[in-house]
């Protein structure tokens, strides 16, 4: 359990990171979809540093709890949009990815109490 745990956390860690410097770098592709939303440049980016910052968080056991509320908030965000955009399949791997965040608060709040 404990090595689909860290698995799982490893995954995570890395969807919200890359994710997260995609938006920061305004990646073309990233900037034109998010743009077509109302997503500015300055927004964007405010988007991927939230969403770098919940992955540093969620690398640190102390503060995992809050890293991943944050990245399963700014992955909610991400998943009504491509919802919005008809991408349905990337919003339901996106909602899995909120599923697993999830798993990650309740494995990480047990341990604690």
């Amino acid at each position: 359990m404990k090595m689909f745990f860290n698995l799982i956390l490893a995954i995570l860690i890395f969807l919200a990171v890359s994710s997260g410097v995609t938006k920061v770098m305004l990646m073309q592709q990233e900037v034109e979809f998010f743009g077509q939303y109302g997503f500015t440049n300055p927004i964007l980016i405010v988007f991927g540093t939230i969403q770098l910052f919940g992955g540093a968080l969620l690398a640190i056991p102390k503060t995992r709890v809050i890293g991943a509320a944050i990245i399963a908030i700014t992955f909610l965000i991400s998943a009504v949009i491509l919802v919005m955009a008809s991408n349905v399949p990337m919003a339901i791997v996106t909602l899995v990815c909120i599923v697993l965040l999830g798993f990650i608060i309740k494995q990480s709040v047990n341990k604690v109490l």
